[in-house]
């Protein structure tokens, strides 16, 4: 049986992404920092609730050590949103450093930390949950500030370290899950989770080391940079 380990996962999409792996028969390690929200009422055998702030090395480290055998499969799913200010006068610059330090710097230690686990069946997949927000052609609109420079960080820290693991026969994923009705994602969004999940996993599904660094879009579309 495939495992697999999913950050904040307990709403919106990380929630559905934890249902959707459990159905496709993945042991799922399904993490959350302080409630367990939607969690509490996923009964199932193949579950496992692990609290977790991605911020921290110590976390991580504890996790790692309790997952038995190999993971297949890691999705960094966990992030923040910004302060929405309406100009750059208003910008905090401590909170646009939190929000790098969740959205851009923790999946990549989360990443760093389960490496190993990620080797030990001969390579996985590591998903990171990134935004078309990311996209430096796309950025028409502007504003959102933190939030878009988090994501584009993601994107390049994501990229330079490609070649490096397609050589340790682990792929890489950048993928924006569209616009969901989620907390976050707010009740104009016109997806639903459960939809945009399915293409994600589709997406996982057919992701090679031949596709490792690729930028796309829950749909299957790929993004500009």
């Amino acid at each position: 049986m495939p495992q697999a380990l999913v950050t904040g996962a307990n709403r919106g999409i990380g929630l559905e992404l934890t249902r959707q792996l459990l159905e496709s028969g993945y042991t799922v390690h399904a993490t959350y920092r302080n409630a367990k929200g939607g969690l509490v009422d996923m009964n199932h055998p193949s579950l496992h609730l692990h609290q977790l702030d991605v911020r921290s090395d110590e976390d991580v480290a504890a996790i790692a050590s309790k997952i038995e055998g190999g993971l297949n499969l890691l999705i960094n799913n966990a992030g923040i949103a910004d302060g929405r200010w309406s100009s750059v006068e208003e910008i905090d610059l401590e909170t646009v450093g939190v929000v790098m330090e969740v959205n851009a710097i923790a999946p990549i230690r989360v990443m760093r930390g389960f490496l190993p686990a990620l080797e030990i069946d001969g390579g996985g997949t590591v998903v990171m949950m990134t935004s078309l927000m990311a996209s430096i052609a796309d950025c028409h609109s502007g504003k959102s500030y933190a939030y878009r420079a988090s994501k584009t960080a993601l994107n390049m820290l994501t990229v330079a370290m490609k070649q490096e693991l397609v050589e340790r026969n682990i792929s890489l994923m950048l993928i924006h899950p569209g616009w969901v009705e989620t907390d976050m994602g707010g009740p104009r969004a016109p997806l639903q989770p459960r939809e945009s999940v399915a293409g994600i996993l589709d997406r996982i599904n057919e992701q090679t080391l031949e596709m490792s660094g690729r930028f796309v879009q829950y749909d299957g579309e790929l993004l500009p940079w």
